[in-house]
């Protein structure tokens, strides 16, 4: 997209904002793998602190059921019955903070795929720009308006049509809950690794310091003057992701269990019901604190005057296949030619190429590596 003649951005500030524009879906997305680490303390916490914390938690999170309407591509109960790996669509939304408003109508700006599996132990993250070009309706949009076209449903099924693979679950929080939980914890300790003044955020390099939910937002939002840029915002949105679960156990983070489960039930939907909560805390814990991240790399390219990121068949091909072995189904019968669609017509603007902190890919990058292995069974379809 051109940039704006008044932009008030100065020459550095365009630059990187121009060479990070294609990686731009995972601007908030560690703050959604929060979401499932909250609702496991959540229920641990609410377990030892008896049957009274337990029922008011579980009254409180009652509240954030919402169903998609629509029947599920399997049987989700029978999944975590028996403790299978499964799938959660996560989806963020820049409300509740910086003065904008709290409703769940807007637009999904970070889409994420998470996969649970407890055997290996292991979690994956796919982040789905919000810029992807899918069909709805039989009309181009971007992927991040298929929420606001047909709510939960439509970002599900837009989803699985682009990747062909079953979501189970569905979650949509806003950051502005996420700021509050935060603050209901007391905060979170970090060590700043260098020195900015951002927002509510003022911190020095190499010097501790507690930071309130104002404050943890916007020192994991800062990017233009961090020499890594993108990345080196990751890096802190990771600082304040392991700084709440190392704090989450805490005697303080459990006696504000009522206080964060409120918070939640204000910016939070979900079809996880609260047993399902429970199994999440019973069966799975263990697997959120291995995780492997990924993004669905596309092209950009204008179409009809709009900006798009277009994934090619192999991308989502390669996308898929990894999901789906995660998941532990078949992929034998999968090839790239099950994600060629009809060629849309449009100038193509730019090919990325994303550079990450551990790897370089063409249409697919893994933002972060982890040493486990994992054979994919043959058995079980979609």
């Amino acid at each position: 997209m051109s940039e704006n003649n008044q932009d008030p951005l100065g020459p550095r500030q365009r630059r990187r904002r121009q060479q990070n524009s294609h990686i731009k879906a995972r601007k908030h997305h560690p703050w959604l793998v929060v979401v499932l680490i909250v609702l496991i303390f959540i229920v641990a916490g609410a377990a030892a602190w008896g049957y009274k914390t337990w029922n008011a938690a579980k009254n409180t999170m009652d509240t954030t059921y919402q169903s998609t309407g629509t029947t599920k591509s399997r049987n989700v109960a029978a999944v975590l019955k028996q403790g299978k790996p499964f799938s959660i669509l996560l989806l963020g939304t820049d409300t509740g903070a910086l003065g904008r408003g709290s409703n769940f109508s807007t637009r999904t700006d970070t889409m994420i795929v998470a996969t649970i599996n407890p055997k290996k132990k292991t979690m994956t993250l796919t982040s789905i720009p919000r810029d992807t070009l899918v069909t709805i309706n039989g009309q181009s949009q971007k992927i991040n308006a298929a929420y606001t076209i047909g709510g939960a449903s439509g970002a599900v099924k837009s989803v699985q049509k682009l990747l062909k693979f079953p979501i189970d679950f569905y979650v949509l929080i806003n950051m502005g809950g996420l700021k509050q939980i935060i603050t209901a914890m007391g905060g979170v300790t970090v060590t700043p690794t260098m020195t900015f003044k951002y927002g509510n955020a003022n911190v020095k390099k190499g010097v501790k310091i507690k930071l309130n939910g104002a404050a943890a937002l916007d020192y994991s939002r800062m990017r233009y003057d961090d020499p890594l840029g993108d990345y080196g915002r990751q890096k802190r949105q990771r600082q304040i992701i392991m700084a709440m679960v190392s704090q989450s156990n805490s005697l303080g983070s459990l006696t504000n269990i009522e206080k964060i489960t409120k918070h939640l039930a204000k910016n939070m939907r979900t079809d996880l019901t609260w047993n399902d909560m429970v199994a999440l805390d019973t069966k799975y814990k263990n697997a959120t604190h291995h995780a492997k991240t990924y993004t669905l790399q596309g092209t950009d390219s204008t179409i009809d005057g709009l900006s798009y990121q277009v994934a090619s068949a192999t991308a989502r091909y390669k996308a898929s296949k990894r999901i789906r072995t995660q998941l532990q189904l078949t992929t034998s019968d999968l090839t790239v030619s099950d994600f060629e669609t009809t060629a849309t017509t449009g100038s193509s603007t730019s090919s990325t190429t994303t550079t990450t902190d551990s790897t370089t890919t063409t249409n697919e990058t893994q933002d972060t590596q982890t040493t486990n292995s994992y054979t994919p069974a043959t058995t079980g379809q979609y």
